[in-house]
């Protein structure tokens, strides 16, 4: 199966084909960033990079950008070879604020709050499989595990598809990756990712028929599947692109955060331990590592008109990649933004992104992040990273994989 095409037929172009030309001596998704976020920034608030995709540098460009979806359309290509735009985050107003009505109550804090004590349990469960190991290798044992079974659990999905899932992520967000293949043979990464989507879409589809068939359930899938957007019931279409979403989202993002999060602790023993003796400071130590790891690095948008960004010619058309990590590293905006400070107060970071396409599962996030540090750091204050371990900085999103941690 090629490329899919839109109602005129037309191929759609994947929004990693238009990303694919941002290539830059400067950048990199490995380690510390700030000193190439510094000299990104020396360019201007934005530069153009290989024909039409323009990168912004500053808090104030990603600001523009965020605030102006009439400029800034979230239409810029299905992601992760996804058939269709997913919903809500590739939707435009007036159809975008009427589908995060229906969305955002099912991750508001209330709903999220009362899965503290299963969280908390989980990463217990998690922490009593290897403590007494004296390591373990932290992606495997815990960063993939746990936001897995409580996303799962939230969702409504069987636990026991959660490896099946965990691939259908995989070969969304990083195609070819996990088998091997040689990512510059784009065919072959193709047709990896495309097998992958139409499994997904017909999981979802499945898992619909069957809750039709069944017994009501009180989960986030089943108020999706009975969802209303002005007064009519989502189509099935849209509860897949949805979903589709939901899954890539949930699945990864609190996963690539612990990995950065405790890569930095585990080189870091004064942030560590200022942690681990004062269990106060965890909320803003989560807020001022979300900003200073920026997991997901990077937002699209493509400019509906010509416009004056922040002194930077853009014209309609061209493909808007917008740098979270140097928005939240801009020292125009913060003076000390180049150092971490747990301290830091306020911290109105971009790390869940901004405007109306700010991400519904915030709280979520922050609430599965200070539970694992929290109970962690408990039970396990001190850890290193053996010398001589390899760490894997795996495609898509940024994150740690092969953490070996070790304690006494």
């Amino acid at each position: 199966m090629g490329r899919p095409t839109d109602a005129e037929g037309v191929a759609m172009t994947d929004v990693r084909d238009q990303y694919a030309d941002y290539r830059d001596p400067f950048y990199s998704q490995i380690g510390e960033r700030f000193e190439t976020f510094e000299e990104m920034r020396r360019r201007g608030p934005a530069f153009r990079q290989d024909g039409n995709a323009v990168v912004t540098t500053t808090r104030a460009a990603a600001e523009r950008v965020y605030r102006n979806p009439q400029i800034y359309t979230s239409k810029f290509g299905p992601i992760g070879g996804a058939h269709r735009p997913l919903i809500p985050i590739e939707v435009d107003p007036p159809d975008h604020k009427t589908y995060r009505k229906l969305f955002d109550p099912m991750f508001a804090p209330r709903t999220i709050a009362a899965l503290e004590p299963t969280i908390r349990s989980t990463v217990n469960e998690l922490i009593d499989g290897f403590i007494d190991d004296g390591g373990c290798v932290f992606d495997e044992a815990f960063a993939v595990p746990l936001p897995t079974r409580v996303f799962l659990t939230l969702m409504g999905l069987p636990l026991d598809d959660a490896t099946e899932l965990l691939e259908f992520k995989d070969g969304i967000l990083r195609p070819g990756f996990r088998e091997g293949i040689d990512l510059a043979d784009k065919e072959a990464v193709d047709r990896v990712n495309q097998a992958i989507v139409r499994r997904t879409y017909t999981y979802f589809q499945e898992l619909i028929d069957d809750r039709r068939r069944g017994v009501r359930r009180d989960d986030v899938m089943q108020q999706v599947i009975e969802g209303e957007v002005d007064g009519r019931r989502l189509t099935d279409e849209e509860i897949i692109d949805a979903c589709f979403l939901l899954l890539i989202a949930g699945l990864d993002t609190i996963t690539n955060s612990l990995t950065l999060f405790y890569t930095q602790f585990a080189n870091r023993p004064d942030l560590r331990h200022e942690i681990a003796s004062n269990p106060a400071a965890i909320p803003s130590a989560v807020e001022e590592l979300l900003r200073w790891e920026t997991p997901t690095p990077q937002v699209f948008r493509v400019a509906a008109v010509d416009d004056d960004l922040c002194g930077f010619p853009v014209k309609a058309g061209d493909f808007i990649i917008v740098d979270i990590g140097a928005a939240n590293t801009d020292p125009a905006f913060q003076a000390d933004a180049g150092e971490l400070d747990f301290e830091r107060e306020p911290n109105p970071h971009f790390s869940f992104t901004g405007g109306i396409h700010r991400c519904s599962g915030s709280h979520l996030a922050r609430q599965e992040l200070r539970i694992a540090l929290a109970e962690w750091h408990q039970r396990i204050p001190d850890y290193r990273i053996p010398p001589g371990t390899e760490l894997v900085w795996p495609p898509g999103l940024r994150s740690v994989e092969n953490l070996v941690l070790r304690w006494d």
